[in-house]
């Protein structure tokens, strides 16, 4: 059984073992035995955390459960593009594309990771 927490109105935080079916019903006080209503507790590591590092988490969460799909209109928008991108349709810094290619006609980032594909 998991370990919930709930909260005395006179003795406050405390926990203990409820079955997920009975995880909302209010539980007596150990010390009043006054029923208290269960609570939700953010971990000290969140509120803890700075604001970049906050922000990228709730970002990874929501990519989640809402993913970016790529799209022709997306791709048209320049502003998409970042410097690790290499698909050559962005000029970055010095105005050169990050994209070459070979006499042979293969594809060649030389500043990029030798497994990145181009879209």
């Amino acid at each position: 059984m998991p370990v919930y927490d709930y909260k005395c109105r006179e003795h406050g935080l405390f926990n203990t073992l409820a079955t997920m079916k009975d995880s909302a019903k209010p539980v007596a006080c150990p010390t009043c035995k006054a029923l208290s209503p269960r609570v939700v507790l953010l971990p000290p590591e969140i509120t803890a955390m700075n604001s970049t590092d906050r922000a990228a988490q709730s970002r990874n969460e929501r990519s989640r459960h809402e993913p970016v799909f790529s799209t022709a209109d997306q791709r048209a928008n320049d502003k998409l593009h970042n410097r690790a991108c290499g698909c050559g349709s962005v000029k970055h810094g010095n105005g050169k594309a990050m994209l070459f290619y070979t006499a042979d006609g293969k594809k060649m980032f030389p500043s990029m990771r030798p497994w990145m594909i181009s879209h």
